[in-house]
């Protein structure tokens, strides 16, 4: 992996964690802004409960008042019924008393209901203060806890921003600026290649830009979502092996007339695959190229069988899964289609992974015991 993808790696953890931690100081005062909110809304019931009572109390006084008023007005008809001449006179004075009487009684009726409702509005009252007192105490509280966060995600993100200085001063200057021009529109900048495919955009790549991003020699930007792409080959591995344990690899019969093999090099071509052939009694051999699965040369033809006409390039190849006619690869022409090609790529990465375990089950054997040691 080049220096700079591993740069760009820790520069994109830095950012990460940049990105929490302005959201979380961002949050904070959103959480104490939602119970304000709720302390502002506890705040106008109580306002409301206490301009009830004072509404009732208003109204109260005002019934006090009226029924004090009518009752100077039957004290004052009483005395105007001693000096009265007349039946007529007595009758209207009597009748204004019994009218300010009823007018008494209606009133205390509604004093007495003003009376009723206090109870109700007190309560109101005192109910809204212990709720708005609780609600107070919880928002300094949260206040409080929010200026503690806030002071330690300042702090944390002054020591993070000076980290990612660091870093992006290891970082080409064209690359870091395509870097962030992706990261500010998709999140992210850099991405794993994992079973031939971007993990952040899950678009299959194409065999040669696979390719290099394996051999790790050039930096390598996915076509799909443009970020810059790298391999890990500890991480590869782990996706070939599935959750529970890992069938067991299928392994081409050793007489079939067809036989598929990997080279790691081929007369300075590079990486290739092998398709060799037995009919009437000769052999061809068809070279393409493992990353564009491209034809690479002319169709070689020799007497006899494979294993005797091409046994230089059998050699240290690894054999692979594969059966596909002469007929259907002379429709081919000169690169094979891309399943043909992804099928083998994936039966390569089965067969390493074959030979990387079994690799590491021959090293973890103990070695024999001694036979004097084993007796005792």
């Amino acid at each position: 992996m080049l220096p700079e993808i591993e740069n760009l790696l820790r520069l994109q953890e830095a950012d990460k964690e940049i990105r929490r931690l302005q959201d979380e100081v961002a949050e904070l005062p959103k959480r104490v802004a939602v119970i304000e909110q709720k302390l502002a809304r506890t705040k106008l019931q109580l306002e409301k409960a206490q301009a009830a009572v004072k509404t009732d109390e208003a109204a109260r006084r005002k019934y006090d008042t009226a029924i004090a008023d009518l009752r100077g007005k039957i004290s004052k008809y009483r005395d105007q019924s001693l000096d009265v001449k007349t039946n007529e006179q007595y009758k209207a004075l009597l009748h204004e008393i019994q009218f300010a009487e009823k007018e008494i009684a209606a009133t205390e009726d509604k004093i007495l209901e003003l009376m009723v409702n206090a109870e109700a509005r007190d309560k109101e009252v005192k109910a809204a203060q212990a709720e708005m007192k609780a609600e107070a105490a919880e928002i300094e509280k949260e206040k409080a806890e929010a200026r503690l966060r806030t002071a330690e995600d300042e702090k944390q993100l002054a020591e993070w921003r000076g980290k990612r200085d660091q870093m992006r001063a290891g970082v080409n200057e064209d690359l870091l600026s395509h870097y962030e021009r992706v990261s500010k529109f998709r999140g992210s900048g850099i991405s794993e290649v994992r079973d031939h495919k971007c993990m952040a955009c899950q678009v299959m790549l194409r065999p040669q830009t696979y390719n290099d991003v394996r051999t790790g020699q050039q930096t390598v930007v996915c076509d799909s979502c443009q970020r810059i792409l790298y391999f890990n080959p500890a991480n590869e591995m782990v996706a070939l092996e599935p959750e529970h344990k890992r069938s067991r690899r299928h392994h081409p019969k050793i007489d079939a007339p067809q036989a598929w093999y990997y080279r790691s090099d081929l007369d300075g071509a590079g990486e290739v695959l092998l398709c060799l052939n037995n009919a009437a009694g000769q052999a061809s051999r068809r070279v393409f190229d493992l990353s564009t699965g491209r034809l690479l040369g002319d169709i070689l033809i020799r007497e006899g069988d494979f294993r005797h006409a091409f046994p230089e390039d059998i050699t240290g190849a690894i054999r692979l899964n594969g059966n596909w006619s002469e007929a259907e690869m002379e429709t081919w022409g000169t690169e094979m289609p891309m399943t043909a090609l992804d099928s083998l790529h994936t039966d390569l990465e089965a067969a390493r992974y074959e030979m990387t375990s079994r690799t590491s089950a021959k090293a973890q054997v103990p070695a024999a015991v001694p036979t004097e040691q084993a007796a005792s």
